[in-house]
């Protein structure tokens, strides 16, 4: 098992990002909660990791807290939520909004989320109550330990076309997606703040 990376940032297009570690490139799928920490390409950092073996696949993902990796290996326990939908939970809300969900039983909350009917909602809720991961366990390395050496970030293309790719692969529609983004401003903001706007709006 791997249990963290520590190496450097040379690509990042949510929800994959590339970490260099002693010239071996490790692919890691990320939620967007660790993209809003990144920092710029060239940057060292440090992820917790959990590796999730298929027949046809071995993926690893990444996690710049303790507490999101926690949350994701509860998450992933619960009938009918795999990896994926585990990612965009992840993404759509934060660690501390999601324990909030589950403790007032706020299914309507949890059902914006693309891939989370009703009933998946509601089952959420009731084998989560008393299985959330405590929310101040955090003793293993962070991105807190990031020494950025000031390379500049990395632009692919256009940001708002990277976000709509990026939300379609964290499970909304492409027509949801563009609508999500098409009245946000994209002046000076990056392709994680564009998603960040987006999905503010869509679960609050």
């Amino acid at each position: 098992m791997i249990g963290f990376l520590r190496g450097k940032l040379i690509f990042k297009a949510p929800p994959m990002l590339m970490l260099d570690v002693h010239g071996v490139g490790y692919e890691v799928e990320a939620p967007m909660t660790t993209f809003y920490s990144l920092p710029a390409i060239g940057a060292e950092i440090i992820l917790h990791t959990h590796l999730v073996v298929r027949e046809d696949a071995h993926i690893l993902f990444g996690f710049s807290t303790e507490a999101d990796r926690a949350m994701f290996r509860t998450l992933i326990k619960v009938n009918g939520v795999g990896p994926k939908l585990a990612l965009t939970i992840l993404s759509g809300q934060s660690a501390e909004e999601f324990h909030r969900c589950i403790h007032n039983n706020d299914t309507q909350a949890l059902v914006r989320l693309p891939g989370v009917g009703k009933k998946t909602a509601e089952r959420l809720v009731i084998e989560m109550r008393d299985r959330l991961p405590d929310l101040g366990e955090s003793s293993k390395p962070s991105l807190t330990d990031i020494v950025n050496d000031g390379m500049p970030s990395q632009t692919i293309g256009n940001p708002k076309q990277e976000a709509v790719s990026a939300l379609c692969s964290l499970g909304y529609k492409p027509l949801d997606a563009g609508k999500m983004v098409q009245n946000i401003s994209v002046e000076g903001k990056s392709c994680e703040d564009i998603i960040r706007l987006a999905l503010q709006g869509t679960v609050r």
